[in-house]
């Protein structure tokens, strides 16, 4: 799939829309290689945890990750840690994988998106998602280990729950 995919070419139930400060990043779910990471982040987008979630640890040319509830890169979810799904997916530009500790059973509500070919990590962290769309918006998340001024998740959402929004009226006089 490449970052020119058609919107309805996507499952709703298996895309996740990611908004930034700069704008709609579209990401597509891989429930077929790694079942149990997507149930995961579809669970907890679902329950609102990654909204005001900040990227902790961006680094140039590599990747830049989120989902620490604390913003320190130690925390995550209450849910139990998850076992790993290593695949075969490469891990290349707008690839989407757990993040984790050195226990390859870690992984919880971290994840991470890398900006450039990461294909060292392959078979070694597990991929649950590829950024179809928007990649230019990741590319303008504020770099650091942390950054002084992180750039935050503005909103996390399934495709499938958004609505679509009625035009807002305008206030009349009564």
């Amino acid at each position: 799939m490449t970052a020119t995919t058609n919107a309805a070419e996507l499952d709703s139930e298996n895309t996740l829309y990611l908004d930034l400060k700069d704008g709609r990043v579209t990401i597509k779910l891989m429930p077929d290689i790694a079942p149990k990471h997507v149930e995961r982040i579809k669970t907890l987008t679902r329950e609102g945890f990654y909204d005001g979630i900040v990227f902790h640890r961006v680094i140039d040319g590599f990747m830049a990750q989120t989902g620490d509830p604390t913003g320190t890169g130690t925390g995550g979810s209450e849910l139990p840690d998850l076992e790993a799904e290593f695949n075969d997916y490469n891990f290349g530009r707008g690839t989407i994988g757990a993040a984790r500790s050195a226990s390859p059973n870690s992984a919880n509500s971290q994840w991470f998106i890398c900006f450039d070919d990461c294909s060292f990590l392959n078979n070694q962290y597990t991929v649950w998602g590829q950024v179809v769309d928007g990649m230019d918006h990741v590319d303008d998340i504020t770099r650091g280990e942390p950054p002084a001024n992180p750039d935050k998740i503005v909103k996390l959402q399934v495709a499938a729950d958004v609505k679509e929004e009625a035009p807002k009226k305008e206030a009349t006089a009564e």
